[in-house]
């Protein structure tokens, strides 16, 4: 039997290109097993390597669209522009995998710039998967991969 390996959560942070809060984030929601050795937050090493592994900016749909980070567009706009309904696009916003960068006060109400990055890469695996599925993202903004069940194997 290996006992798992615990690295102090900065370390974990540093080694693996993971912010600390993003770390206690994952451990809150339990996707890392964390535990406190002399009043300091220890993490799985081993699951700290999955995370860091799989960040959407380590794919190649995200890199695709460096060149519009931090450029504004607005919702209406990103749904014409990237054919996405408005719902889809906001409930996507809501749920984080879409960044806002400011809100402006316009007549009637206030309207919602979204960082166009992050439009563009929600659009690519939307237009991908060709909207099918309940499912397009994981809790990471990751593109959902469904659990598959065990092989049966008949002998």
């Amino acid at each position: 039997m290996v006992l798992p390996t615990f690295i102090p959560l900065p370390e974990a942070a540093r080694k693996y290109g993971l912010s600390q809060a993003r770390l206690r984030s994952l451990v809150e929601s339990g996707k890392i097993r964390a535990g406190v050795i002399e009043g300091k937050m220890v993490v799985s090493e081993e699951e700290v390597r999955e995370q860091a592994v799989t960040r959407k900016e380590d794919l190649p749909e995200w890199k695709k669209f460096a060149h519009l980070k931090g450029v504004e567009i607005g919702l209406s706009e990103a749904s014409t522009k990237y054919s996405i309904p408005q719902v889809t696009l906001f409930r996507w916003y809501k749920k984080g995998y879409i960044a806002e960068i400011k809100r402006a006060v316009v007549s009637g109400g206030e309207k919602i710039f979204l960082d166009e990055q992050n439009v563009a890469y929600c659009a690519e695996i939307y237009h991908q998967r060709r909207g099918q599925g309940k499912w397009l993202f994981d809790d990471n903004g990751l593109p959902y991969k469904p659990k598959t069940a065990p092989l049966k194997v008949q002998i």
